[in-house]
């Protein structure tokens, strides 16, 4: 097979998982849509933050489509975090058949747990932090003043934090990946440990609101993350490719 040939059948290849991953993330969103309906799903996003609230208080939509355009994108949000295993295992089902026998090993459960991870932070930012920071902010709140957030403001929000924990929940596996190329030592990563906290508490103060508990509280799981790579590190020995080793099917 030519090399424009091999290209070409790469890009269909690439094309059709492409569409699958689209596809799931499509019947998945219009299965919601129906049922519960995306009302239902915007208001179990708004769960924490209505719960903080005075009683009686509620959102607001200072846009004319924005009340139905909001819960819309929320079902879409909803619908891809579903589907992500699914648009996972096609970005492995394509690259895997190029990698070398140990990468495919490895590869794999980097995939699945990589989905584990960023599913947990946006779990644990969703069930813990937004309860602990709403109830926070609003206990600051003015008795004269009464809360009336905006829906899209709410969801630009909700998209920040929620990126900022399940990137976050990623870095055991960045830090493993690094060691077990060959970039970086345990040891060299140990050095490193008190800027990764100063770095830690910088990123946390740049992406989340300007309160110190929702920075504290994206802060600390970042340098424990760090520290569970460590850990973890110690059991995957690091293995430089050799001139001897062949991808397992070349593509």
């Amino acid at each position: 097979m030519s090399d424009q040939e091999s290209f070409i059948s790469h890009l269909i290849e690439l094309r059709e998982r492409l569409m699958k991953a689209v596809g799931a993330v499509l019947v998945l969103f219009i299965a919601l849509f129906i049922w519960p309906g995306s009302g239902y799903i915007y208001d179990l996003l708004a769960a924490p933050l209505m719960s903080a609230l005075p009683e009686g208080a509620k959102m607001i939509a200072t846009g004319v489509i924005t009340p139905f355009m909001v819960p819309v994108k929320v079902t879409a949000l909803a619908a891809f975090l579903i589907a992500l295993p699914f648009v996972l295992y096609q970005a492995w089902a394509f690259v895997a058949p190029g990698l070398y026998e140990h990468e495919r090993k490895l590869a794999l459960p980097l995939v699945v747990a990589s989905t584990a991870l960023f599913l947990s932070g946006v779990g644990f930012c969703y069930f813990f932090v937004f309860q602990k920071v709403f109830a926070f902010i609003h206990g600051f709140a003015p008795k004269s003043i009464t809360p009336a957030p905006d829906i899209e403001a709410y969801f630009s929000f909700v998209i920040t934090m929620f990126l900022a924990f399940g990137v976050t929940f990623e870095i055991p596996i960045v830090v493993i990946v690094l060691v077990r190329m060959g970039v970086v030592t345990i040891q060299q990563l140990k050095d490193a440990r008190p800027y990764v906290i100063v770095g830690a508490f910088v990123v946390a103060a740049v992406v989340t609101p300007p309160d110190v508990l929702s920075q504290f509280m994206l802060a600390v799981p970042m340098c424990v993350l760090y520290e569970a790579g460590l850990f973890f590190s110690r059991f995957i020995s690091a293995r430089r490719e050799t001139g001897s080793t062949e991808p397992a099917e070349t593509r």
